[in-house]
């Protein structure tokens, strides 16, 4: 498996993100609007929006990953050699990928009680166990991506 492939698969994590994001905003707005304006309101559209946002952060962690776009403290390897902070990087890779797999199978757990209990949202009863599939994916791709930096180390990516 090459790592183009897991950027591609990365990068239409994000799009999907993006998508729903731009969608539950406009749906936001049309609240508002609505809200402020006629005193109608989308029934809810707090419970989407909650949903959604969970969603897409998840979506949005592989694209992350892959982009090194973590925060890093250096302020105790500034100085450090780069075959320290290159192995102190593929350390800190190795360490989100073994989270994110504890998380994946967390989170894949939390979607099977979801289904076995159909769960549903309060106002509109939106089965719940619906974010988790939008939720496992990404979590599990965070977690491939992680461990393939930790083996191949962060040098081998593309476009670096």
């Amino acid at each position: 498996m090459r790592l183009k492939f897991l950027e591609n698969l990365a990068k239409f994590s994000a799009i999907l993100a993006g998508l729903l994001l731009t969608s539950i905003t406009l749906m936001t707005c049309l609240s508002l609007l609505g809200r402020n304006t006629t005193g109608m309101t989308l029934v809810g559209d707090f419970e989407l929006t909650a949903m959604t946002a969970g969603a897409t952060i998840a979506l949005f962690l592989p694209w992350c990953q892959i982009k090194r776009g973590n925060i890093i403290v250096d302020f105790f390897t500034a100085r450090a050699s780069a075959r320290t902070n290159a192995m102190l990087d593929r350390l800190g890779a190795l360490l989100l990928g073994l989270v994110m797999v504890l998380l994946t199978w967390r989170t894949f757990l939390g979607g099977l009680n979801a289904w076995n209990t159909q769960s549903s949202s309060m106002m509109l009863g939106f089965p719940e166990w619906i974010v988790y599939c939008f939720m496992v994916p990404p979590i599990a791709l965070t977690a491939l991506i992680g461990l393939w930096q930790a083996a191949m180390g962060l040098e081998a990516e593309a476009g670096t």
